[in-house]
Order: C-alpha cells, then structure tokens, then sequence
C-alpha cells in the first residue's frame, strides 16, 4: 500500500526501497549506539531475573484443619482424599498425589503440611499490566460517556448546560492530574467512603477512584474533540435534516455524529494513548498498575535499568496496540 502510493505520487521503486534503507540504518545505528551507552555504565546486569516477574513456579501447601488421626488416603486417578478423623468431626482433603507428606495413622494437628504441589502463577508484572489494561478500558469508555454528553452539551442553545460544560472543561484541562487524583482519592473517597461504612456498605476500592480521576480527566478532553468535530461538518448538513422532517436528536444520531466520528477518531486515540500512560500515576494511591509494579520489583532485586526497560517496552506495546485498532476503525469508516 505504502510503495504503492509513493510511486503515484511521482517517487520511482528504486528510491523508494533505498529510503527504506536509510531507515533501517538509522534504526540499527540508534540500537548500536544505546548499546555502546550500555556497556559505558559500571553495571551488572540481571536480566536472567526478569522471567520470574511475569511467571513464576510456587510451591502451596494444603494443611491440616483439625487435630486428629490420618483414617485413609484413597487415590483417585492423580488425585488423593486424605481422611483426618478427629474427635467429634471428620475433614476429607482432595490433593495431588505428587507430594503426600503423611501416611496413614499418622497424628497431625491444625497447620501441619498434609501435601505440597506446584503451580505456575502471573508474576507481578503481569499483574500490573492486567491492572493498567482493566483501568485504562474503564477510563476510556466512562471517557467517551462524559465527552460524548459533554461535547453535545458545549454546542447546546440552553445556556445551563452550555455554561456547564465549558466551567467543566475549563476546571479540568486548567488543573494537574495528580491533583484531580488526590481529590478524587483523599477528599472524595475519604466522604464517600465514611458515608457508605456508616450505613453499613462495602466501601469502594481505590482503583474505582483512580478510574473516575482519569475518566473526568479524560472526559474534558474528549468533550472538546467532539465539540470540534460536530462543528467541522456542515451546516447544511442539519438543516437538510430538519426539512426532511428529523428532529434535533434524530439528525444528531443518524447524520452528523458518524461524520464527526470519522473526523474525531485520531485526536480521540492520541487522547486514549495518553490515558494509558497517565495511568502511571494512580500508583500514588496505592494502585499496583504496572510502573507501580515495576518500582515494588526494583526495591526487592536491585535491577532499576531492567525494569524500567521492560515497563517501556510493555507501555509501548500497549499503546502501539491501541493505535493499531484505531486505524482498522478508520479504514472500516472510511469503506462505509
């Protein structure tokens, strides 16, 4: 696709494979030279820790209950029922028969190891990628919501919600991030919260608040992006509209919002690729997304340039995914 549209625009096949090279010669020389700039630093690197990070084998044990006798351990294909008959009650434990640690008759008291056998879990850095990719859709479908409402709103003839919207905007994109975060956290969280256990409720974890910090954060954003792709289309689409007898909301739905989408999809990704690296900050309330993570494995393995790497190289596939699907929605409305 690329070749070919550069040889209709008057570039030959010859110099476009050769401006192909220079390329890949600047993106092999900027490899050699962070290398050479690797190999100046006085450290010893650990890159054979990093695999544990993402996965790592853990050894669980299943222990005893009740204070009693080892009845039986009957096996059932690779699993076994150990018995444990105590006085006054009875506990059958189903476990893997690859580490029975008791025979039976044997006495054993609450605690004690009755089998061990090993699992693969996610490692921490896993998890904090899980985290981040759970926060970051969270974020950008409230974001839509609020921009979408938002950016109707700001071209509104009714002054409340015009005035409104434009105070909300104005409030958000004027402010720090990590400030909305803290009242969102300390403030908000600290009243809601109080509110909710006074009347007996679950109080509401910390990543929700993280998720409502970038969502409005998000959301003045979005509502500008939508506000100027409304206004990019015509006039006359809408009045066309009207005379065919839609109504306000009707030609909203049917004909001017998917041309602004059309319009609005590439700020609305560069937008969305910020929320993702925005989303760093929530680690500051105790939120485990992945540069979070990427600190908590540095403090217990002394590898700051390893990890820092790698949240790099994850943050950047993650993004460089979203960009990828954002560009199938564009070409997918531009063939419709």
């Amino acid at each position: 696709m690329g070749r070919t549209t550069a040889v209709r625009r008057g570039m030959s096949e010859k110099k476009y494979y050769m401006w192909i090279g220079v390329f890949i010669l600047i993106i092999v020389s900027a490899l050699f030279l962070l290398y050479a700039a690797t190999m100046q630093i006085d450290y010893v690197w650990g890159w054979h820790k990093l695999p544990s990070t993402f996965f790592f084998h853990e050894q669980v044990e299943i222990n005893a209950e009740i204070e009693g006798t080892v009845e039986g351990i009957s096996p059932e294909g690779e699993e076994a029922v150990i018995t444990v008959k105590g006085p006054g009650e009875t506990e059958s434990y189903r476990v893997p028969t690859e580490d029975i640690r008791v025979d039976t008759g044997d006495f054993v008291y609450p605690g004690d190891v009755l089998a061990t056998y090993g699992r693969w879990q996610p490692g921490i850095m896993v998890q904090g990628v899980w985290i981040t990719l759970k926060i970051s859709l969270f974020s950008i479908i409230f974001g839509i919501l609020i921009g979408v409402i938002g950016g109707i709103a700001r071209i509104s003839d009714n002054p409340a919600l015009k005035w409104s919207a434009i105070t909300y905007v104005e409030l958000i994109r004027g402010s720090p991030l990590l400030v909305q975060i803290f009242i969102w956290y300390f403030v908000l969280g600290t009243m809601i919260n109080g509110l909710l256990e006074a009347n007996g409720l679950p109080a509401i974890s910390n990543i929700w608040y993280g998720v409502a910090s970038l969502a409005c954060f998000t959301g003045a954003y979005v509502t500008e992006i939508v506000r100027a792709g409304i206004q990019s289309i015509h006039r006359g689409q809408m009045e066309a509209a009207r005379s065919l007898g839609m109504t306000y909301p009707q030609a909203m739905q049917h004909i001017i919002m998917p041309q602004a989408m059309r319009r609005i999809l590439p700020p609305l990704a560069g937008q969305f690729i910020s929320l993702i690296k925005d989303s760093s900050l929530l680690g500051l309330i105790a939120v485990r997304e992945l540069t979070k993570a990427t600190r908590e494995v540095i403090t217990t393995q002394l590898n700051p340039f390893e990890m820092f790497f790698t949240c790099a190289v994850l943050y950047l596939v993650m993004t460089f995914a979203l960009s990828m699907f954002v560009q199938y929605l564009e070409r997918r409305t531009l063939v419709s």
